[in-house]
């Protein structure tokens, strides 16, 4: 049988040591553990997308899963090194909103902020609490930990929740999104959830109008625009055989405009 789970989020890339040096605490302190990585190519500070990515993700791993995730541009700041449970997965990291989709999917049955050295390395640097703080806090708490005993307990009410989800209901309109994340495609994924592919709405983005939704991407030309519900339910943009950012000069937080049609 596998070990404890324990996945890693990240805006540090692959070109420094950052992510090696978390992998070697966790691995020094819970050396059954195994790590998965989800993502670390995270835009740097991009707090949303990075809990976008790790809400995708984390619904499809095995329960008492320990989500370590550092997007965390106030580090060393008073903003606090939190570990959040649910009845799913435990999850680690900055209590700046990384976490706010994932507890808008989970409820949390317990928060704890992670106070005591005990469960810190011996020194702790202003600028690396990944190494120093949340990856030995991931690596006890799947070795078996209780988390009460790593801090202070914290009202759930208390953690910081930003950027939520727009959610389509008829007659609601019109919306504003956001771009949540670009795929290596240069597909655009956004914060608008749609429940039903067939709704009929019209989307504008860089001041091109797609006049109807979707089903795929063979839907229209090679080369052509198309909007869809993508396999997480939001709303995306994407150009057939090419890349809709690079298209439409757009990025992370663009705006998309969406109504109803008429």
């Amino acid at each position: 049988m596998p070990g404890p789970i324990i996945t890693l989020t990240t805006d540090f890339g692959h070109r420094d040591h950052y992510v090696a040096a978390m992998k070697g605490v966790i691995v020094t302190l819970c050396p059954q553990a195994l790590l998965i990585d989800i993502s670390h190519e995270i835009r740097p500070q991009a707090v949303r997308q990075a809990g976008y990515l790790l809400a995708s993700a984390a619904r499809y791993f095995p329960p008492g899963t320990v989500h370590l995730a550092v997007v965390d541009p106030g580090v060393g700041t008073g903003r606090r090194p939190i570990a959040v449970g649910t009845a799913r997965a435990i999850y680690v990291g900055p209590d700046n909103g990384l976490f706010s989709l994932v507890m808008g999917r989970e409820p949390v049955q317990w928060a704890v902020h992670l106070t005591n050295p005990r469960y810190h390395l011996a020194e702790v640097s202003a600028t690396f609490h990944g190494r120093d703080i949340f990856a030995p806090a991931a690596a006890h708490l799947a070795c078996g930990a209780d988390p009460h005993e790593m801090g202070e307990s914290l009202p759930p009410a208390s953690l910081l929740v930003t950027g939520s989800l727009q959610i389509y209901e008829e007659g609601a309109g019109p919306w504003e999104a956001r771009v949540l994340h670009i795929d290596r495609f240069g597909n655009m994924i956004t914060d608008f959830q749609v429940s039903d592919p067939q709704s009929r709405l019209v989307v504008t983005v860089a001041g091109e109008r797609i006049a109807q939704l979707r089903h795929t991407f063979a839907d229209v030309e090679v080369g052509g625009l198309v909007a869809y519900v993508g396999s997480s339910g939001l709303l995306e943009i994407a150009v057939r055989q090419g890349s809709a950012a690079a298209t439409l000069g757009s990025g992370l937080d663009s705006p998309v405009h969406i109504r109803e049609a008429a």
